[in-house]
């Protein structure tokens, strides 16, 4: 048997998160390694290492969700828009990462992450949450 991956063990509870968005399928909580204010990820409840695994009709309300809460992110952080990416190699569990930007390099994940508190983090969660 497989050990849960850390984006499970977020979802069972067992590893604090500063949630922004839930259903009974999605998850969305702040990256604590942020590139940008607000840099969310967004989470298939269920586990699976690869987005492109997914069937489609998980993949899409993927998606749906995932545009929800960069509405929310837009209109909670200063940005010119929500960047999106999926790099799918850090933790083996399918994420979107949801990125406000200015500029195309703001996406970059070579640059340095924000050290933000945990008050910081849970006011920006709630700020985003508010929005959804």
């Amino acid at each position: 048997m497989a050990m849960p991956t850390l984006f499970t063990r977020i979802v069972n509870g067992e590893i604090p998160s500063h949630k922004v968005a839930e259903t009974d399928q999605y998850l969305a909580f702040l990256d604590i390694s942020p590139l940008a204010t607000g840099h969310t990820l967004v989470i298939p409840k269920k586990e699976g290492d690869y987005i492109f695994d997914m069937d489609d009709a998980g993949l899409a309300g993927l998606m749906v969700f995932a545009k929800k809460v960069a509405k929310a992110i837009d209109k909670s952080v200063p940005c010119k828009r929500v960047g999106v990416a999926v790099i799918g190699l850090e933790v083996p569990h399918t994420h979107i990462h949801l990125i406000p930007i200015n500029h195309v390099g703001d996406i970059n994940f070579a640059n340095p992450k924000l050290k933000l508190s945990n008050e910081e983090l849970a006011e920006i969660a709630a700020r985003i949450a508010s929005n959804i």
